[in-house]
């Protein structure tokens, strides 16, 4: 028996999600239907506190031996790293509020006890694939994302639009999961293992054809590509991410990109020799992921549709990052990446839930469903002071505006470009600057829109924001403030990222 306690964060939540799902389907009558409700919420809950206080003791327990953590099931090898264990943060703090915020906001829908259920499972699947170790396995985990996550945003099955998000999603997903076994395959064919480090001792004795090696990395960026969201390969986000239900839209954003985006990375690094070019490619990719979302969401009058494209906009800081890193060296480029991307969780996670309490008591409760549009919140400040200020909270991190999260972690990113004197990376941290400036042209007016002095009529007929819903944005708020004033307070997890970060790519 293996005495790590990591394996336990997969294994809870993923042994919970049937018996939460079973919980769901007992009785039939309208006071046992509400008992249900609270008895799904209630297990789901209790799973990621369980979960929680395993991912304390897995870290004092990898701070003590300060090395990846080794386990393994059979012939199944899975390690823990800096990385694993900020996705596993990001997975667990998006996770526990989504389930506290969704109390009120799926109560009563058929199939609550399915979105429980698969919130569990994904939550469990994805720290599980932080922790692969062979490339297989990566690809496992990969798929039992697409497939759970799939199922979350079809969530709504008896509205089209839903289902046709869903369905787009499914197929992309589906088609960049083939491109990635194809690689896989040629890196077997090559190499004649699949474990990651074997691939890498193996790759740095020069036994392989470059070029089936340059193809497969072609592949695993196309393949997890389509994840990740990189501009062409993006089209099934908006629809996605407007589509679920918000909690939902808060993970593909906060956490599902992001692990596909690891899932990248840590494929990459195996093809020894070329890390250079990746980290010359993650630069093309982070600059047209900028530029492009920013012109998307410019053109949106959708709230999530424009939270969505913004998604593309922050992935291109985060690849920004990431290829610095892998073109100089420079381990603050890893660390701005890895606290982008934490920090681009909670931030997307606060306004996605943030406009998913609004939705919910403006349209959803008087039986209104349709997006909620930016003109849809004018004046919603008089009315829903603290949802307003969380979303503007929320917004402005996004567009960068100091001392808040988001501006810290870009221009951390900033500076790790200057670091290096290239010019050609200096007039990319430029480009990224003047982006984010380009964003408060999306950001800042629906700001504005909801401290407008009168109220429109649909924020007038609105109800009253639940407390369970509350509660998440409060404190997503206050995180956003206080890592913007206080950025050291993330050093002990995005530091040791970074490092492993480096180490996978041999730097």
């Amino acid at each position: 028996m293996n005495p790590t306690l990591f394996p336990w964060m997969i294994a809870v939540p993923l042994g919970a999600s049937p018996f939460v799902y079973l919980a769901g389907r007992l009785g039939y009558h309208k006071v046992e239907l509400n008992g249900r409700s609270l008895l799904v919420r209630g297990l789901a809950l209790l799973t990621m506190l369980g979960t929680w206080v395993l991912f304390v003791l897995s870290w004092m327990e990898f701070s003590s031996q300060n090395e990846p953590l080794l386990f393994h099931l059979d012939s199944i090898w899975l390690h823990a790293d800096g990385v694993s264990f900020l996705l596993a943060a990001m997975v667990l703090s998006l996770g526990t509020f989504v389930v506290l915020f969704s109390g009120p906001y799926i109560a009563g829908e058929a199939g609550e006890e399915k979105y429980y259920a698969m919130l569990l499972a994904i939550i469990g699947i994805m720290v599980g694939l932080g922790s692969a170790r062979d490339l297989f396995n990566l690809w496992m985990w990969f798929e039992a994302m697409a497939v759970s996550s799939y199922l979350l945003v079809a969530f709504y099955r008896e509205r089209p639009a839903s289902l046709e998000a869903g369905m787009k999603y499914l197929v992309q997903s589906a088609t960049g999961s083939v491109l990635v076994l194809l690689g896989i395959a040629l890196v077997l064919g090559q190499v004649g293992t699949l474990d990651m480090d074997e691939i890498r001792s193996t790759l740095a004795t020069g036994s392989a054809a470059p070029l089936s090696l340059l193809l497969a990395g072609a592949l695993f960026v196309i393949g997890f590509g389509v994840k990740v969201a990189f501009v062409p390969l993006h089209t099934w986000l908006p629809d996605a991410h407007s589509q679920a239900p918000s909690g939902i839209s808060a993970m593909l954003s906060g956490v599902v990109i992001e692990a596909g985006l690891i899932a990248m990375l840590r494929a990459l690094s195996t093809l020894g020799g070329f890390a250079v070019s990746w980290g010359t490619l993650l630069l093309a990719f982070g600059a047209l992921n900028m530029f492009f979302g920013n012109l998307m969401a410019l053109r949106q009058v959708q709230i999530k549709r424009m939270l969505a494209y913004s998604s593309l906009s922050h992935i291109g800081y985060i690849l920004i990052g990431v290829g610095i890193a892998l073109t100089n060296g420079t381990p603050a480029g890893a660390q701005g990446a890895a606290f982008h991307l934490f920090n681009h969780m909670v931030m997307k996670g606060l306004a996605f839930l943030a406009v998913g309490a609004l939705m919910f008591v403006l349209l959803d409760r008087n039986g209104i469903h349709r997006p909620l549009e930016v003109n849809d919140l004018a004046g919603a400040a008089k009315k829903y002071p603290l949802a307003a200020f969380a979303l503007s909270v929320a917004l402005l991190a996004l567009g960068g505006l100091p001392p808040l999260a988001g501006f810290m972690s870009k221009w951390q990113i900033f500076i790790a470009g200057f670091e290096g004197s290239d010019p050609w990376l200096m007039g990319l941290v430029i480009f990224a600057a003047l982006n984010s400036v380009l964003s408060l042209g999306y950001y800042a007016p629906v700001v504005n829109i909801l401290y407008r002095r009168n109220m429109g009529e649909v924020v007038q007929h609105g109800s009253t924001i639940p407390i369970a819903m509350t509660i998440p944005l409060v404190i997503f708020m206050l995180a956003i403030i206080l890592i913007g004033l206080v950025p050291s307070l993330m050093n002990w997890l995005t530091q040791p990222a970074a490092q492993a970060l480096l180490v996978m790519f041999g730097k």
